[in-house]
């Protein structure tokens, strides 16, 4: 009877040892295995992936994994990191992924539909790769998203019209590409100028300024008519030049203070200034104002070249930069 028990203590303690294993953690653990499933779909020349072992209990403690108080990923950071091959499907798996960061790498391939299952995505950028094929229509689920940057890659196809329905969406770059087709310009795409879709030859539309064939020609703005002038009588010519006159010296007075400061603004050497907000944009992390010389701004900026415009205002342009530790910022030149 004593042997009986024994035996029956021993097998219990072998199972439950057995099921303690990391080996079978990690084979219960779906996010571990969907990333064990990218590193090994991956060429890594530089080891950055190096860390991500198998038989650890799960991803948390891996290099570039960010988890949340549940041991749930949430971030993947591979961006300049010098990969390659192709991404997996088991990427929707990472069910409370918010950042999937792989740009500047040379990934190629297509990008997996499944990546529509990552409902609580935030940013998703894949820029600079090598990608292929279509943009998946099933992006449009991501109703979270607010980053979108597919840019520089060699997508082809539409663009999916479901994207328009991501109401979050607030940075949009799909430039570089070799998109065809239509531009959307309702929904959230109403946002976007033509700098987002800049240089995909075959793109149309109102925003990129091209007619789509088969379309009426953009109408023309209609011309400038010259107001006619408003004739004074005769008799009050010789007031009014007198009134004029003291008018012209009275603004010439009041004007002299601003001309002298403005002119001694131009000799004072350029300053910019800008504050990103750190949690806006995955890839800028400076969350207080710094200060630049201007000769760094000009080297981020391409030279404030026009191609980087972002947009316009009362104080002047605003250009995207890249500065030398890869940080991508907004600069206002004024």
């Amino acid at each position: 009877m004593e042997r009986k028990v024994g035996d029956f203590l021993f097998a219990w303690l072998l199972i439950l040892a057995l099921l303690m294993h990391p080996a079978w953690l990690v084979l219960g653990n779906m996010e571990g295995d969907a990333l064990h499933s990218l590193r090994s779909n991956l060429y890594d020349p530089n080891n950055v992936l190096q860390s991500w072992d198998p038989t650890l209990v799960n991803p948390c403690t891996w290099f570039h994994v960010t988890c949340n108080n549940d041991n749930s990923v949430i971030r993947v950071d591979l961006g300049n990191a010098a990969l390659s091959g192709q991404l997996v499907p088991q990427l929707g798996l990472l069910k409370n992924l918010q950042y999937l960061e792989l740009y500047s790498n040379n990934i190629s391939g297509p990008i997996p539909s499944d990546l529509g299952n990552l409902t609580t995505l935030v940013s998703l950028d894949l820029y600079l790769n090598s990608f292929t094929g279509l943009i998946p229509d099933t992006l449009g689920k991501l109703s979270k998203l607010r980053f979108l940057r597919l840019n520089n890659n060699s997508l082809m196809g539409p663009i999916p019209m479901s994207l328009t329905n991501i109401s979050a969406l607030q940075v949009l770059d799909l430039s570089n590409n070799r998109l065809s087709g239509v531009v959307p310009d309702n929904g959230s795409f109403s946002l976007f100028t033509p700098i987002s879709f800049a240089n995909n030859l075959d793109l149309c539309g109102p925003v990129t300024g091209h007619p789509c064939p088969g379309s009426p020609p953009f109408s023309p703005p209609p011309p400038f008519v010259q107001p006619p002038p408003i004739s004074s009588p005769g008799g009050n010519s010789a007031t009014g030049a007198i009134a004029g006159g003291v008018a012209a010296g009275a603004a010439l007075l009041f004007a002299a203070p601003a001309l002298a400061f403005a002119w001694w603004r131009r000799r004072k050497p350029q300053e910019f200034f800008f504050d990103v907000p750190a949690e806006e944009d995955p890839e800028v992390h400076l969350g207080q104002l710094k200060r630049f010389s201007l000769r760094e701004l000009q080297v981020a900026t391409d030279t404030f070249s026009n191609k980087n415009i972002l947009g316009r205002g009362g104080f002047g342009k605003v250009y995207k930069g890249r500065l030398a530790d890869g940080s991508l910022v907004a600069v206002k030149k004024t």
